[in-house]
């Protein structure tokens, strides 16, 4: 089964938003605004955009996936915001790097089934 493109493209940009959320990013700032454009390296780097709304949302599925389905959840947990890659999450979960594969697969089929669900509670109410 491949995965599917805009769930993993909704999983990054949420493990950016997690990023930002454990490094303090998230309302407040992390330095001095004047400290912002005062850059001393010789290269810059963009800054990658992350989408609040979409991933507070997505946060909200993955969230949904902890009571009921565990293994996806610690997966996706492990994959994404901790960065561990497929390899390293197989060691630690104590399974083989098919098992982590499958687990994303199913992931992102339960995430697509949750966004449906609620794009279908949105039409209903509207």
């Amino acid at each position: 089964m491949a995965r599917i493109e805009w769930v993993k493209l909704r999983l990054n940009n949420w493990a950016l938003w997690k990023a930002r959320e454990t490094g303090g990013g998230l309302g407040w700032a992390s330095q001095s605004s004047f400290l912002n454009d005062a850059r001393t390296d010789r290269y810059r780097e963009a800054a990658i955009p992350i989408d609040d709304v979409d991933a507070a949302t997505t946060n909200t599925a993955v969230e949904s996936l902890r009571e009921e389905r565990p293994h996806l959840y610690t997966t996706l947990q492990c994959v994404y915001p901790d960065g561990l890659g497929i390899k390293e999450t197989a060691r630690r979960c104590a399974c083989a790097e098919s098992t982590i594969k499958a687990h994303l697969d199913q992931a992102d089929q339960a995430l697509a089934l949750w966004f449906r669900e609620r794009a279908e509670k949105k039409s209903f109410t509207t």
